[in-house]
Parts: C-alpha cells; structure tokens; sequence
C-alpha cells in the first residue's frame, strides 16, 4: 500500500503523540520495505508489524484478501475496529507482553512482537526511537 497524503489527513489527532509527519514519514518507510522485501521473496515480520501497527492507528482501510476493502486489524488482538485513544492505550498494554501470552509469533513471526511494541510505544507513549530509520528524502506519495 503506498502511503497518500489523504491517508495522512484522516489520522485522527489524538491517535498519535508523534508529529504527524514523522509518523507519516516511519509509515510510508515501512510500507516501503514491506513491498521491496517482498519483491525480493523476503518475508520480514518487523517490517510488516510496523506496517500493521500504523495502519491502524492510523485508521487506514485497506485491500480485503477476498476483495473489496476492510478497516485494518489492530496489530495485537487482532481486530478490524477503529482506533481511538482507549483502544490505543489497551493495544499497548496488551503489546507489552504479546511475546510472554503468544510465544507461538517469536517463532512464526520473528520481529513482530518487538515491532508492534516498538511502534505502539513511540507513536502512542512517545516513548523511545521511531521503530524505523528514517531517511531525509523519505516521503509520503500523493
């Protein structure tokens, strides 16, 4: 999925404790290296974790697998509800100790869990680094 600047303008102001332009900027990176990785025959969960993670706080609606378009699932329970401010915070609880509940994804997704957490924690806590570097002429599509 690329990344337009209508996916920036419909984030919902209290979804993020970043400035929105940073966010957009680590979006639009990891969405990026998903495709690339892919193109590539290269599966990387961190990647797509920080995909997952900001398209729904970011209330993005996204291709269905069977068609059609869906709201995007919450990158931790799982579910295709709209993110607000509760939601959010929940997530985040429930992030920090995905890997202890579900050790299942340490091995079937290597990089998911410490994705989810990381992104959850910058985007949200505005806690730590961006889950991804981003470079200077890194930018949103239009």
């Amino acid at each position: 999925m690329e990344v337009t600047e209508k996916d920036i303008a419909r984030i919902p102001v209290r979804n993020l404790r970043v400035p929105r332009a940073e966010f957009a900027a680590v979006w639009a990176a990891a969405e990026r290296l998903c495709r690339e990785q892919g193109e590539r025959g290269v599966t990387d969960w961190y990647a797509g974790g920080v995909v997952a993670t900001c398209r729904w706080i970011a209330g993005a609606v996204v291709p269905a697998r069977q068609g059609g378009r869906r709201l995007a699932y919450s990158p931790v329970s799982n579910r295709t509800v709209t993110a607000y401010e509760e939601l959010i915070e929940a997530e985040f609880l429930a992030a920090e100790l995905l890997d202890v509940r579900r050790p299942d994804l340490v091995e079937a997704r290597p990089g998911w869990c410490e994705a989810v957490r990381a992104t959850l924690r910058w985007a949200w806590r505005h806690a730590g680094p961006p889950p991804l570097e981003v470079h200077a002429e890194a930018s949103t599509g239009s």
